[in-house]
């Protein structure tokens, strides 16, 4: 199994012909260093295809998840924060296409 013990979220769109090389040096470009155990999430302009590229300590392993009808939910690149961090609920809900945002809002409702 492969551990992951943080997931960050690119929010600029990608050319998904990219394989594991040009997402790490993306990775690199952007985040300053690919950290090991730390996963990376990018999105193609559409929003129909993602891939996740994870640093397991030793390389790299670069996974591909297509939608057949709709659309992952993706920030917007007019934000400040060109990356985000993402809980385990989160990228759960992101992958299934629901509004992963809405979990960080119901988080904060919660603790109070």
């Amino acid at each position: 199994m492969i551990r992951i013990d943080a997931m960050w979220l690119a929010a600029e769109p990608i050319d998904m012909r990219a394989g594991a090389e040009r997402l790490l040096a993306r990775v690199v470009q952007v985040f300053g260093a690919a950290q090991a155990h730390h996963g990376y999430l990018f999105a193609n302009a559409r929003g129909t295809r993602i891939k996740l590229l994870v640093h397991d300590g030793f390389g790299v392993w670069c996974a591909a998840r297509r939608l057949n009808a709709g659309r992952f939910v993706w920030p917007g690149t007019t934000n400040a924060t060109p990356t985000l961090s993402l809980t385990t609920a989160q990228f759960d809900a992101l992958m299934l296409g629901l509004p992963w945002q809405r979990l960080a809002e119901l988080s904060v409702i919660t603790r109070a």
